[in-house]
């Protein structure tokens, strides 16, 4: 156990003081279509509603070390535009990542703006811009690292003279979604989005050479009907930043129960999604309107398997989606 720590302590120190150019990764969820803003900005408003709040709850590695904890919450709300169906949605995205014995944490608090441009006056056909930035704070503990000077001189043995830093962070994405062949129930999106276009510094010792580097993602989703109570939703995104790349997609079948198929009393989704190279996803979901929950549970595939014991990460995500009485039905509204 203490050869682990300090192999912890050593990729650790290697990420905050290495005097090479490196990078940092970002955060994932694996229900990242429950977290639109942090795929991409221009992902927000699109849904059937005037307002929609989500939070996500990630607990991942239990089996390996401590865990990573990770929580986002993102609200959104939308507004009309002028006498088309064009339309505004403003929305902030929170997040926090705790992770590790030293409890490494992270803070992002990134307020969103996306406008969406209607291209047809007669069904959902929408091209979107979005931006979003806002503030970030990383710091850890440094009173719970154990390093060999501890054993050997009785003291922490490292100058860490900085715990946390702060900075600023920006991202912007450009989406399309439609209708597939006039049935509103059917329908498509396809986006990219292009992250920290600022290349924020990511050092404890503001070392101008270690930043965080920009960060592409393409995403993609359909949504179909395959009878009056059933339809089935595919959902994808891939991801490239610095060296690493990583591809996620599934698809969810969901099952309307009541007797009206368009306002059903209840809808259960069931499927499941892969990370490529690194894990299965099961997922279940319930939608109650106005609210949804859903479950899923990683099964670790990847090299990391014989230390984890197949387990990975699991989530639980809660959304709620409204419509406000003095706007509802001004705007053709994107069914996804």
């Amino acid at each position: 156990m203490r050869n682990q720590r300090i192999i912890y302590l050593l990729l650790f120190l290697l990420s905050v003081s290495g005097q090479q150019k490196l990078y940092a990764q970002d955060i994932h969820f694996s229900q990242f279509f429950e977290a639109p803003l942090w795929r991409n900005p221009s992902l927000s408003g699109i849904f059937t509603g005037d307002v929609r709040v989500q939070a996500v709850y990630r607990d991942q590695w239990n089996s390996v070390t401590d865990a990573y904890r990770t929580g986002s919450v993102n609200a959104e709300y939308k507004m009309p535009v002028g006498k088309l169906n064009d339309f505004v949605t403003i929305g902030i995205q929170a997040l926090y990542d705790r992770a590790g014995t030293i409890g490494w944490t992270s803070t992002h608090v990134l307020p969103a703006l996306n406008y969406h441009k209607s291209l047809s006056g007669e069904k959902n056909r929408y091209l979107s811009l979005g931006f979003m930035g806002g503030l970030v704070q990383r710091r850890f503990d440094p009173s719970k690292m154990t390093t060999n000077s501890q054993y050997d001189n009785g003291g922490l043995g490292e100058n860490l003279l900085n715990t946390q830093y702060s900075y600023a962070d920006g991202s912007v994405g450009m989406s399309y979604n439609s209708d597939i062949n006039d049935q509103p129930a059917n329908n498509f999106y396809i986006g990219a989005a292009y992250h920290h276009f600022n290349r924020p510094r990511n050092s404890f010792y503001r070392n101008n050479t270690i930043e965080l580097h920009p960060k592409w993602v393409f995403s993609g989703g359909l949504r179909m009907g395959v009878a009056d109570y059933a339809f089935i939703t595919l959902q994808a995104d891939h991801s490239r930043q610095g060296g690493f790349s990583e591809t996620m997609g599934g698809v969810l079948y969901g099952l309307k129960l009541g007797e009206d198929p368009d306002n059903p009393a209840y809808t259960i989704h069931a499927g499941g999604f892969l990370r490529w190279n690194d894990a299965l996803v099961p997922v279940i979901k319930l939608d109650y309107a106005p609210f949804s929950v859903a479950l899923s549970y990683d099964v670790n595939i990847s090299k990391l398997k014989p230390s984890s014991y197949g387990r990975g990460g699991f989530e639980l995500s809660v959304s709620y989606i409204g419509f406000l009485k003095r706007n509802e039905g001004y705007l053709l509204c994107p069914k996804f």
